[in-house]
């Protein structure tokens, strides 16, 4: 188990609890809307906002976390992440806040407390970039877009 250590904002309602897994399975955890005023944010449809989580993270060398849209707001409401998934680098120690956005065909409330979004922790291989002269030869060759076709 890789760990993640978190420290609260100034101001943060740390009754919210920290990410949580819903089940047992769960590769991701919960995060929660931790509003400054514990109000509301208001997205109307097309619009966006950067919601807090109240929350700053840790993470280890050679793990990132992603943060991804929540399956249920996205089916229910068209509510998503529109940079998902987002990136959280190991060497950030800034506020954890989520981009949503209201992709949606109605006004939908994030009320403080809603889980808003789900982390999840995943290792990350670094590559090394090396130009050559031509790249080697594979059956789709440089196809994309949709070149496999759609029932294939």
């Amino acid at each position: 188990m890789v760990t993640i250590e978190l420290t609260w904002d100034e101001g943060a309602d740390r009754s919210l609890g920290l990410p949580t897994y819903a089940s047992a399975g769960a590769a991701g955890a919960d995060l929660r809307a931790n509003l400054p005023n514990r109000g509301t944010v208001v997205l109307e449809p097309g619009a966006r906002a950067l919601v807090p989580t109240g929350l700053r993270m840790a993470i280890p060398d050679g793990f990132e976390v992603q943060v991804r849209p929540r399956s249920g707001l996205a089916l229910k409401h068209g509510i998503t992440l529109p940079n998902a998934p987002g990136t959280i680098d190991s060497d950030y120690r800034g506020p954890l806040g989520v981009i949503v956005m209201n992709a949606g065909q109605e006004t939908f409330e994030i009320v403080h407390g809603d889980r808003i979004a789900q982390m999840v922790v995943a290792p990350v291989l670094r590559a090394g970039f090396v130009v050559v002269e031509d790249l080697s030869d594979t059956q789709r060759g440089s196809g994309g877009f949709g070149s496999t076709g759609v029932s294939e």
